[in-house]
């Protein structure tokens, strides 16, 4: 019985020192963090909103109290204290103190070249000292940016981080990353329409009577087709691509004229650039004949009293009278891809440069992103 009575003190006195460890856990306050904003280079965002992604992830390792933005707000009033371009130690110990906080937290992200470095520092208030810093460096992904701060933070406090996503968010040459070589960020396949213009001797022709060889065209004719692009390389902002775009031509002044370009290209996922450059081959008309004296004609249909001595070399020429056959020059591109929600509008000028004049154009689409 006695024992009985020994066992169930004991258990009653484990069992209220359990409770004790418990409830002075419970008690002890988290240290409270203030974060101003975040001192930020090369991204489009400001301080204010890097500062509030910060608060963010500082807030999800459950370390410590982060002070809401709209309380500093408040106090920083209240003391008039101005915030701006306060990142350095002696100012946040000051605002800190002002503030009430056991810490202040700060900080650099910045681009430089094809990299994001970021730099963290908490600062403890009572000892003004800094307390931690952490220096990360990630591919320059900044839709990742979030992530990255994520992990800065968890190796800063030495808690695990997900070491697959630090691997795609670090290694260069991780092409099977999900995150830096994933589906295209801009991929543009779908209906092109513009105008083409001739130049030189091509415009004349065309606008030439069909008596003489030409077409009885204005040298300005719409154009309508399809672009269909391969995504070869996606790397940070870029991406390298081939484009094969069938065209018609002409349609608009009774022509079919149609055409396909094979390009190689280079695009800008952030700001929608892009350059491309190739071969286009074309339907075309040609005839072979002589240019004698200003006056073209046709190899069968010189006019008598011209000897052969006084006809230059035969060649080849664009003429409505000529047989069909396949012409082939090279076209350098630019455009610029404008967003509205997931609606893509590309517009793109291009220029076909050729010995009997040039050629040269604008085009328009548009698809939806997936």
């Amino acid at each position: 019985m006695k024992l009985s009575i020994k066992i169930l003190k004991t258990i009653a006195l484990v069992c209220a020192l359990f409770g004790t460890t418990i409830l002075m856990a419970q008690s002890t306050p988290k240290p409270i963090v203030g974060v101003l904003g975040i001192d930020i280079d090369g991204f489009t965002m400001e301080a204010d909103q890097a500062g509030s992604i910060t608060r963010t992830e500082l807030s999800k390792l459950g370390n410590f109290e982060v002070l809401d933005s709209y309380d500093a707000e408040f106090l920083l009033e209240k003391n008039e204290i101005e915030k701006e371009n306060c990142f350095g130690k002696l100012c946040l110990v000051e605002v800190g103190k002002a503030i009430k906080t056991d810490k202040m937290l700060t900080g650099k992200i910045e681009v430089i070249g094809e990299q994001i470095n970021i730099t963290y520092r908490l600062i403890d208030v009572g000892t003004e000292s800094i307390e931690k810093t952490q220096v990360m460096e990630f591919l320059n992904l900044r839709q990742q940016l979030q992530s990255m701060i994520q992990i800065t933070f968890r190796t800063m406090f030495e808690m695990e981080i997900d070491q697959n996503l630090f691997e795609k968010l670090t290694k260069r040459d991780d092409y099977k990353s999900a995150v830096n070589t994933e589906k295209p960020r801009l991929n543009l396949n779908g209906p092109r329409m513009g105008m083409m213009v001739m130049t030189g001797q091509d415009a004349e022709i065309f606008k030439a009577a069909k008596a003489e060889g030409g077409y009885d065209l204005y040298p300005m004719m719409f154009q309508f087709g399809y672009q269909f692009e391969i995504q070869y390389i996606n790397q940070g902002d870029f991406q390298a691509l081939f484009e094969f775009i069938p065209m018609i031509t002409g349609l608009d002044q009774g022509k079919f004229i149609p055409s396909i370009s094979i390009l190689n290209g280079m695009r800008s996922s952030r700001t929608g650039l892009e350059f491309a450059f190739g071969p286009i081959l074309y339907s075309t008309q040609k005839a072979r004949g002589y240019e004698y004296e200003g006056q073209w004609y046709l190899q069968d249909a010189v006019p008598e009293g011209i000897s052969a001595e006084e006809l230059p070399a035969l060649t080849s020429k664009l003429d409505s009278r000529g047989t069909f056959g396949i012409e082939s020059r090279f076209v350098f591109g630019i455009g610029k891809t404008f967003r509205s929600g997931k609606l893509n509008i590309p517009v793109n000028a291009f220029f076909i440069p050729g010995k009997s004049g040039h050629r040269m154009g604008v085009s328009v689409g548009y698809n939806v992103s997936k």
